[in-house]
Order: C-alpha cells, then structure tokens, then sequence
C-alpha cells in the first residue's frame, strides 16, 4: 500500500511563512520611499539641446522625481551639452546635470575650477557619435568631410569635443580643413542638404531629431571605423572613454536596412557636487534606478541604466548619498 504524502512539519511551515514575509518586506523596502519626510526645496537640473536624448531623459526623470518627492522643485534647464553641464555644476550654477565621460575627465585634466569638487550619483547610459549625410551625398569617410560644410556641434558641447577629435584624427584640422557650423540635433536635421553637407552628433539611440528626420528624408550614416578609435585612444587620458562599437540596425530600421554601422560610443553620468546634500542625493540616486523602466519606454537607451553598473561613475568618485543608496540595495 503507498504511504500518503509527508505534510510540511508546523516548523516547516512556519519557516516558510516567516521567508515569504521576509522577502515581501524586502520588495516593499525597496519601492516604499527611503525616509519619513522626502527632500524638499529647489534644484536645478541641467540637461542638454531640445531634440536630445539629455533632454527628453531629464523631462522624464523630473516626472519621476515628482511622484517620490512632491515637494521638491526641480528647475530644468537646457544646454549646449556636456561640457558646459560639466561647467556649470562645478561652478555651483546647476545643481545636477548629465555629461559624457570624456567632457568630465577633459574637465578634470585642464584643472578648472571646481573640478575637485565634481562627484557621480549614476552612470546612465552611453552616447553613440553619429555622422550623418544626405543619402545622395558624395561623402563616404570621414576623411571626405574636407572642405564640406559641416556642423560640429556648439562650441561647449560633447559634439564638439568628439567632431574635433574625430576630425583630427583622420588629419583635418577642424577650423581650417572644413567649413565649421555649430547648428545642433534641434536645427542641424533641418539644414541637412539644405546648407549643411554633415552633421555629428553625440546621442543615445535612438535620438528623437533623427527619428523625425527618417520620417520624411532618406539619409546615411558614415562609419567610424575602429582603427580610428584605436587612434584615438593614443590621445590621452580622456580618450580612453572611447570604445568601438555597432550602431544596431534597430536604431533607425527605415535608415539602415538591417545594417549595422561602425561608430564609437562613450558613457554618460549623471553628475553633482560634493557638497550636495547626502539624503536628497540618496533619494534622487535611487529615483533614478527605480524610473529606469517606466522612462525606458519612452527613451529607448535609459533601458540601460542599472543598479550593478550605475555605480562605475569613473572619472569622478561616487557622491556619499548615491555610495549609501548602492550599499543599501546591494544583494
């Protein structure tokens, strides 16, 4: 005759209990907020040109930051890019603001003010250079740039940073081998074959200007090939936030027809200063984490913010309040 089933001990089920609760208690600690009473007052976040992904981000992210922190003010203000976000949260002028890695560590080489001071809450998600050309356009590298008119970002933005390195790096000097403009992702889609020959950009993917653009013009992308960011790399320091990659061919499908494009992408982070307020920046740090997906759906490229890679916020070191929220969620 078979035995019956074994039942769980009272022990056993008790155990069991005790490890459900545990674990629903973890999952409440984790999406309740971190304190009594959320931060309160006024920041000022700086974000980047309109059409961007900076942009468009740090709109979502205010969203966010809203319903965990009703009663803080954040005041969002758009840039010419990275290095002036650099600028202005070292200086005190901005409070938080998002910037490419090798606009920070080029801040930190030239030693300006308030570089000391400069601090990480999140690595975001990485910026891709996109070189882009009228579809009928007789430019295939970027060496054929030359003499061409061609927008090369604002004088204080990460495009520019990238566009005169990349330019130099084929052997063109960019005040003298090109006809420089500075028209962004907001304008630049606009002038393409219509004043402009080319344009850079530096963007998550996809950008919101170009997926307009592919709407109603054909349009190709130059390769950055990975010889040169081998080229670049011997550069210096800052250069070494360079890698070579594939620009997917889901960014843009009606553009790139299943194909893949060689280019160079470089990490963003979402910077503060040192004397930011530890519990307000604990707080926003984990908004950022939290938002990821409901932002995600929107900015495609924020899908990638996570928890176990936010923490590499290298050339600056972590801000306490962000170094306690990672501590405090670490598995």
């Amino acid at each position: 005759m078979p035995k019956p089933p074994l039942r769980p001990s009272r022990r056993q089920a008790l155990q069991t209990a005790v490890a459900t609760l545990v674990a629903l208690g973890l999952l409440l600690w984790w999406l309740l907020p971190l304190g009594e009473a959320p931060p309160s007052g006024t920041i000022t976040f700086r974000t980047g040109t309109r059409a961007g992904v900076y942009q468009k981000y740090g709109g979502l992210l205010r969203n966010a930051i809203r319903e965990d922190m009703p009663d803080l003010r954040v005041k969002l203000d758009t840039s010419a890019g990275s290095q002036e976000n650099v600028k202005l949260v070292a200086n005190g002028k901005a409070d938080f603001a998002i910037a490419a890695a090798d606009a920070v560590e080029t801040y930190l080489q030239n030693g300006d003010p308030g570089a000391d001071q400069l601090r990480g809450v999140a690595r975001l998600y990485d910026d891709y250079v996109q070189l882009v050309v009228p579809a009928d356009s007789d430019i295939r590298t970027v060496k054929d740039l030359k003499g061409k008119r061609v927008s090369i970002g604002a004088p204080d933005s990460g495009v520019r940073l990238i566009a005169d390195r990349v330019l130099r790096a084929v052997g063109l000097d960019p005040g003298k081998d090109i006809q420089p403009r500075t028209e962004g992702i907001d304008t630049g889609p606009k002038l393409l074959g219509h004043g402009l020959d080319a344009f850079f950009w530096s963007g998550g993917l996809p950008t919101d200007g170009l997926k307009q653009l592919a709407e109603h013009s054909d349009f190709r992308f130059i390769p950055i090939e990975p010889s040169l960011v081998t080229k670049l790399h011997a550069e210096g320091e800052s250069t070494r936030y360079y890698r070579a990659t594939n620009m997917p061919a889901s960014a843009y499908p009606s553009i790139q027809n299943g194909r893949t494009v060689p280019t160079m992408a470089v990490s963003n982070l979402l910077i503060t200063r040192k004397d930011m307020d530890p519990e307000l920046t604990e707080w926003l740090t984990r908004t950022v984490i939290k938002s990821r997906d409901g932002i995600g759906h929107d900015v495609h490229s924020a899908q990638l913010v996570d928890v176990r890679t936010a923490i590499y916020t290298d050339p600056i070191p972590l801000h306490d309040g962000a170094r306690d929220y990672y501590r405090s969620v670490k598995p």
